[in-house]
């Protein structure tokens, strides 16, 4: 297997850039996803790394070699794609093995390596049936076992994952994280869905508009993001955030949210004062670091519910506060009507400041 190094890459489309100057090392047998909304270049920087699209700008290497001008069948990498891309009028067997006997390996070899794959992927008893027979979990299993059959030095997919349903996709997310660590390979993973990538990957690599904004493991992503737009898109409800200035007010620091006031530890206030560039500030609080009651609560922020969101173990309730929206978590019996008043508080060690000018995190 191999580590991968992308240097400085770019990819334009016209005037649009698509890879816009990325640096980036994906260590080897490291499991790497590529996470970002539609369009934000991670499906065009897995393909300049096979080598299905041409480099505007930069250099690739995949182990010590510099791939730049290797033709994609000489680079030594098997793509898992979002079709599966099966050829329908071929058995499971010659599917798994097409990608062997292209190379004219010898045939003992290609039913050796074959069946060894098929065994690996559990589809050993389905050798012989077309794709056609085969059940969308079984089909990406194939699609899997041609890439895993040539022994590439890494694996690329890009959203493999996302024509299976709900239920399917959580075996299969949890089938591949076990899959790549028995290989002991490098795999490079597309995908827009968070939850994929949070639950499979040693790292993450969050892109928007063509650049990285950050890469790190999926705690230090949730926990400690690098600036607005990457709090605001991992989550689900996403972060609350309020517009908000830090303010004196009889020798304690507060954030000033204008409809509520979020009193300051003296070590935050410092960090916050060397580091803004300005007075112009962006709370963000996580939906789960909140709490809604109906009972009147010190320091407990005021408003009506807007609505509630039953989901199975808990209750999210949007609540209104002046103009603003607030999501929170509550506890899966909780119940209120719209328009009931109800009250917010919060957990002040796990609130994040931002830098309204610079979108950079400060807290």
């Amino acid at each position: 297997m191999a580590r991968v190094v992308l240097e400085n890459v770019r990819k334009m489309f016209g005037q649009v850039k698509a890879v816009d100057g990325v640096n980036l090392e994906i260590a080897d047998k490291e499991f790497l996803t590529l996470l970002g909304p539609s369009g934000c270049g991670k499906t065009t920087m897995l393909r300049l790394i096979a080598g299905l699209e041409e480099l505007t700008d930069g250099k690739i290497y995949i182990g010590d070699r510099q791939v730049n001008d290797v033709a994609p069948r000489d680079r030594n990498i098997a793509m898992v794609f979002q079709s599966y891309a099966l050829y329908p009028h071929m058995t499971v067997f010659d599917n798994i093995a097409f990608p062997l006997k292209i190379r004219h390996t010898d045939k003992a070899e290609i039913d050796k390596r074959v069946r060894e794959t098929a065994d690996t992927l559990e589809i050993g008893g389905l050798l012989r049936r077309k794709p056609k027979e085969l059940s969308g979990g079984e089909r990406q299993r194939v699609a899997l076992g041609r890439a895993i059959v040539r022994k590439p030095d890494v694996f690329l997919m890009d959203e493999p994952l996302s024509n299976l349903d709900a239920k399917l996709r959580v075996y299969m997310r949890a089938e591949l994280k076990r899959l790549q660590k028995r290989l002991d390979t490098t795999l490079i993973y597309v995908t827009h869905d968070q939850v994929e990538a949070m639950t499979m990957s040693d790292r993450i690599a969050i892109m928007h508009e063509g650049k990285l904004q950050q890469v790190d493991t999926s705690e230090d992503i949730y926990f400690c993001p690098t600036n607005l737009w990457v709090a605001g898109f991992i989550g689900s409800p996403p972060m609350n955030f309020f517009d908000c200035t830090m303010v004196e007010k009889e020798g304690q620091a507060i954030l000033d949210a204008g409809e509520f006031q979020v009193p300051l530890s003296k070590e935050i206030a410092h960090v916050i004062r060397k580091d803004a560039s300005t007075s112009e500030l962006v709370l963000g609080v996580r939906p789960e670091d909140m709490k809604v009651g109906k009972a009147p609560v010190l320091g407990g922020i005021e408003g009506k519910v807007y609505v509630t969101e039953p989901i199975g173990d808990c209750v999210i309730v949007d609540v209104r506060v002046g103009g603003t929206l607030i999501k929170a978590r509550a506890d899966a019996m909780f119940q209120a009507g719209i328009e009931d008043t109800v009250y917010l508080t919060y957990d002040s060690e796990r609130i994040h400041v931002f830098d309204k000018k610079t979108s950079a995190t400060i807290v």
